[in-house]
Order: C-alpha cells, then structure tokens, then sequence
C-alpha cells in the first residue's frame, strides 16, 4: 500500500489508519456523534467543514445554526457550486477525499503530494496542480488525532457563521425586547382575567426557558394576545385554578409531538383557515378590549360584547374619568399606528412604552382618578396545581381544553417562526425542536400556574429590528422582566388599565388583518369563503370549532377541485359513445350517471365507455359503471368498456426473441425487458389518429382539436 494510503480512507471508503478525514483541507478530530464521515468509517452522508461548523442537509447542526444547503469548504474563500476542495485548484465535480490521495472524483496522482486532475467535461485533457502537502503527522500518531502543524499553519475560521454577534447589540435588542414585551405581558392578563403577576411570569419563562433552546434563533415567546379570549373563557368555566393543569397538559403534549418530529404537521393546513383563525381571535379581541379602555367590564361572549358597544358609548359621554379613560386608550391606539412614521431615532422606542408612560403622567394628574394596574409579589402568584386540580383531567372538557391549547398555542408558534425566518437571512427555525422548546415553557408555566406561551411576531420583530443575531437577546430580556417586577414592582402599579387596553386593541386588529379579505377574494374565492366561515364560526361559538369547521371546509374545497372529470358523449354510426378523463369521484357521480343514462337513451346497439383517461376512479363510480354495464349488455347491447389500469408487460427477451436483423433492416436495439408501470403511474389517452402531409410546417396541425378535453 502506498503512503498516501496508508494514512487513512478517502472518500470512497478505502482500508486505512492513523488519522482523521480531510475536507476542504482541514484537519478533522473526533467528530459529534450525528456526523456520518468518521475518520475510519465508509463516509454514509458528506462532511463538509469544520469540526465546529454547520453540517450538511444530513446533518443535525451543530452549535445553534442549522445548516441551509451544503456548506463546503473555508469561509474566506470562494467556493463553486459543488467544489470542496482548495482555493487554487480547479475541482472536476465533487473533491471528496484526502489532500494527497486518489479520490472518486480524481485520479491518481504522483507520489509526493502532486495530484492530476482530468480536465473539465470530457476528463482527456489533464492538468497537473501541484498541492500544498500536509505535514506529515508524527509516527505513532492516535489514529483520527488532528495534525497540530497543520493546525498551526492555517487556523481554522468559523464557516458559514458571518461575523460573530456583538455582545453590546444583543444586550441592546434584549432591551428593546423588554420594552415592548413588559406592557403586552401585563395587558394578556388582564384581558385573560388573571392577575399581572402571571402574564410576567409566563413573559419570564418565554425568556428563560423557551430562549434558552435553539429551536429557533430570533423569535421571542411569551403570553400572546390571540390567546387571551381563549384563556378567559377557560378561567371562566373551570377556574383558575386549573388553569395551570390544562397549559401543563398541553406543554407535555407539544414535546411529544415535538419528539415524533410532527412538527412540520402544522404546516399541512390551509393559509385560508389559518388566517381565518386569525382574524377569528383578532376581532373578538377587539371589541373585548373596548370595555376596559372605558374602564368598563365587558359583558361576556363576544356576540354580547358587540351587542353592548352602543351602550358602552353612552355611558362613556355621561362619566368623565370614563372620558379620561377612553381619551388614554384612543391615544394608545392611534401611537400604535402612527408612531412608525415619526422620523429620527426616536421610532425605535416601542409605541407601546410612550403610550404607557402618557398614562403614568396622565394619571398622576389633580382631579384624575382612572383605574391602574394592580400588582403584588410574583411569588404569592404562583399557583402549583394539587391533586383536586389534577383529578379534573377525568373531566371530557379539560381534556377538549387540553387539544385546544396545544392546537392553537402549537399553530401560532410555528406560523410566527415560518414569518420570523422571512424576516432575516440568519439560521431557520428548527420546528421540531421549536416545538419542544414550547412544550418545555409551556409545561413550566402550567406547574407555576401561569398563562399558556406561544411565539409572539411583536417581540419577534422588534428583536430582528434591533439587530440581534443570537439566541442572547432573546434570553436576556426575559432576565429584564424578572429584575423589573422583582425589583421595581411599584412602577407597575402606575401603569392606567385603558392604556394596556389600547395595547391589546392594536394587536387585535393586527390579528384581523382586515386587508387580507379583499386580497384573498382577488386571489381564490373560494379560499375566500373558507376564510371567512372560520372567522365567523369562531366568533360566533369558540376556537376549536370555528378551526375545525374551517378545516373541514378547506378539505371538501379541494376535493371538489381535485375531482375534475371532463366527460364527452357523442354518437359515431351506430356506437353511442362516453369518453372520460381527469379524476373521477364520487363527488362527480351525478355528472357521470347523467352521461351513461345519456348513452343508453341514443338507441344505437352498440355502447363505446373508454375511460382510459381517468387518472383515479374511485369505488362509487366503478361500481355505477359495472353496474350500468352489466344492466345494458343484459339487454342485448353491445357494450366495450376500456378501464383505466396498468398495461400488459412486455414479453422478456428470452420468452419472444428478437428476429435476427437482415441485409434490408439495420440492426435495432432490444431492452432485455420492460418493467409493467407500478400502480401509481398516470395514465394518459393519446390522440393516434395519423398526422397531416404538411405536419412538417405544423401551422394547421397547431388548431387541431384533441380527442379527449
């Protein structure tokens, strides 16, 4: 064995030794133990990199950045579609194997290091590219040890990874984060009907625990709007206190599905019913919110707190603290909208933290008296489930509370990842383990007592905005709320109740996206109608069916435009005759019976049904058209029935040989043999009638008609 072979295994798996892989002319040591391109193994995927890199689309990840694509080689060089070699050579194909040893994709080269390549396309025309040799690695060497010389030569960079994040820009995007997440907290509780305390402890634990994970890397969790209505209906019906045991339930659920890698499940539903759910939490939330900025209660459902809106206005113009109150709100509301066009630096302060602080100055004011944010300790809030509390879970609604929380909680968070990722060029979500990280927080936050934690696209962005690049930022801010409501809980208790309301106002027509109906009936109405049954559905009963009839919706709307069946019936001499193609279901069973009855009522004694275009032909139709067959032959008639199913193979070339070739015919080449297609292949009906004289300049051939439309 050579030397170069003696030293290990190229890409291809040859037998060898005594140290690790190379690829993109690094040095590689004990690898992690999803990398599949170990030092003395067959490579079963493609290491690609560094030890310490991105891997590839195999590749689970390593540090907190998945891979996109396939990385190939150093960082500060360029590098072509499929090269992973080194900057000055040349690559022919994919370079997979050691610096100086015979690759798949090169030949051998001379001893020494010196390697020949085949020239590009054709391979006939070599060219020689002498290589930097490796040092050699010392005698006795471990095998997979790393090559220190090497190492020392050329230090290895950080592939695929940019620049590293600047720890001052993280901590000022955790920050931002903080600001803008400390009022949505505080306003998810009170329109949840529970106390502060939990919407920061469950804005924490979206900080801490759900940060922490490298699911996704920019998008920030915690208490979310779209779930408030949600939330005050359960507390409502079952109490407080099972609260925690229903967003327990839940988290445990999310990491289950998480671990079976359902994650992406989430994704198989209609955008229809996805914005439609949407737009169902959205506006409800609104005109739920309109009482408390009138420091007002709202009645209940949302059928009666729209019902109450009249009445709520006149009681607002006969009270002034209600006018003061509502005046608070509006403002709120109209900063929110407003405050991104305000020029210079001072936009990049949150809306919502200048609202907060006109109502901490408003309410200070002689002769104001509106109702403030009332705050205690955030560890008497704190509510462990006991066994009464668990012992409920026999109950079929908690069960129902259960799914609906993990559904609606599961869907939003990975629906504001698949936004978020479009919002920056840094590493995609992770869904699965995305996922899990929710569980994680969600399971927490039920043992604590706290509201349920979802993604929130708020946070999310201002994170983005701010300029955070890691997981970092994220984290920290949910360390900014803890020390804030720890240490300064007082400030809290200034804070006007009509301002949190406006806070949640905003959100809520942001959640509406009353700009999407239109867009959606322009695009597809008859998305257009699924989208706004599950809104209305959802207004008018409650989430989880205004979701599942939507979902249901979706489903029939496209079976109906899956099952497109292009009959055509005509009489030829004395054959009646039905052609049919496309997909024939039981949803099109009225159009295919009405053709046969159609057939029969011609009087011709022959009936022609080719139905070899029917791509899929379902029981209900089959049946109808055996039946309908069998009736009219019964009669006397001769039917011909053509189904659609798989061709005859075709005989083997031992079963038929060929006809051994003469003087007159050239020698044709026979295939040993010819699979039968498998039963999913389609089916397609050719037109064989014989082409024109004049095919060759085709301009009339263009306007001919196909046999079957």
């Amino acid at each position: 064995m050579s030397g170069a072979h003696a030293r290990g295994r190229t890409r291809g798996g040859e037998e060898g030794g005594e140290w690790g892989a190379v690829r993109g002319g690094s040095p590689t040591g004990p690898q992690p133990a999803a990398h599949a391109a170990w030092q003395d193994e067959p490579s079963a995927g493609m290491h690609t990199g560094w030890e310490d890199g991105p891997r590839a689309a195999a590749h689970s990840g390593w540090e907190d950045e998945p891979s996109a694509g396939m990385h190939t080689g150093w960082q500060d060089e360029p590098q072509a579609a499929a090269r992973a070699g080194w900057q000055d050579e040349p690559s022919a194909g994919m370079h997979t194997g050691w610096q100086d040893e015979p690759s798949a994709a090169w030949q051998a080269g001379a001893p020494g290091g010196r390697r020949t390549a085949p020239g590009p396309a054709t391979g006939t025309a070599p060219h020689a590219t002498p290589r930097t040799r490796r040092p050699a690695p010392p005698k006795g060497a471990a095998k997979g040890a790393p090559n220190d010389a090497a190492n020392d030569a050329a230090p290895p960079t950080r592939p695929g990874k940019g620049p590293r994040a600047d720890l001052g820009t993280e901590i000022t995007a955790s920050l931002v984060v903080f600001l803008v997440a400390l009022p949505l907290c505080i306003g998810v509780a009170v329109a949840s009907g529970v106390p502060a305390e939990l919407g920061i402890i469950s804005g924490v634990i979206g900080g801490l625990v759900v940060g922490a994970v490298r699911g996704s890397t920019l998008q920030v969790s915690g208490p979310a709007a779209g779930l408030a209505a949600l939330v005050a209906e359960t507390v409502a019906e079952h109490g407080l206190a099972m609260l925690g045991v229903i967003v327990l339930g839940s988290g445990i659920l999310q990491i289950v599905l998480g671990v079976v890698r359902l994650g992406r499940m989430f994704q198989a539903i209609s955008l229809a019913v996805v914005q439609g759910m949407l737009a169902g939490i959205g506006l409800p939330l609104m005109f739920s919110q309109v009482y408390p900025m009138a420091d007002s209660k709202a009645p209940g459902v949302p059928i009666e707190n729209m019902a109450g809106i009249p009445g709520l206005v006149a009681g607002i113009l006969t009270d002034r603290q209600a006018m003061i109150a509502t005046v608070l709100g509006v403002v709120t509301v109209v900063l929110s909208f407003a405050w991104k066009n305000v020029p210079g630096p001072v936009k990049k302060i949150p809306a919502a933290l200048v609202a907060v602080g006109i109502g901490i100055a408003v309410a200070a004011l002689p002769g104001v008296d509106v109702k403030t944010l009332q705050v205690g300790d955030l560890l008497a809030a704190v509510s462990v489930p006991g066994g009464e509390q668990f012992a409920g879970l026999a109950d079929a609604a908690i069960i129902t509370s259960i799914l609906t929380f993990t559904v609606i909680a599961s869907a939003e968070s990975l629906f504001t990842a698949a936004a978020v990722d479009r919002m920056h060029s840094g590493p995609r979500t992770r869904y699965n383990t995305e996922l899990i990280a929710q569980g994680a927080g969600n399971t927490i936050a039920g043992i604590l007592g706290a509201l349920p934690i979802t993604a929130v696209v708020a946070r999310s962005s201002a994170n983005v905005q701010a300029g955070a690049k890691t997981r970092l930022s994220r984290t920290l801010h949910g360390l900014w709320l803890l020390a804030f409501a720890m240490l300064l809980p007082q400030v809290l208790a200034l804070i006007p109740i009509s301002v949190l309301a406006g806070v949640l106002v905003h959100s809520g027509w942001k959640l509406f996206g009353p700009a999407e109906f239109p867009k959606m009936w322009r695009q597809d109405r008859g998305e257009f109608a699924v989208m706004t049954l599950t809104t209305l559905v959802i207004v008018a009963t409650a989430l989880l069916e205004g979701v599942l009839i939507g979902l249901a919706a979706g489903i029939v709307l496209a079976a109906l435009r899956m099952s497109q069946t292009v009959i055509r019936q005509h009489v030829e001499d004395d054959t009646a005759k039905v052609v049919m193609a496309g997909n024939a279901t039981f949803l099109r069973l009225p159009n295919v019976i009405e053709a046969l009855e159609a057939a029969a009522a011609a009087g011709k004694p022959r009936i022609r049904l080719d139905l070899t275009g029917v791509t899929h032909l379902d029981h209900a139709c089959r049946n109808q058209i055996e039946e309908f067959t069998t009736q009219q032959r019964g009669k006397g008639l001769r039917v011909e029935l053509l189904m659609p199913g798989p061709a005859t193979p075709a005989a083997t070339a031992e079963q038929t040989p060929a006809p051994a070739p003469t003087r007159a015919s050239a020698p044709a080449s026979v295939p040993p043999s010819t699979p039968a297609p498998g039963p999913d292949a389609e089916w397609f009906y050719l037109d064989t009638r014989p082409l024109p004289n004049d095919y060759d300049d085709h301009a009339d051939y263009a306007e001919r008609p196909p046999l079957v439309r």
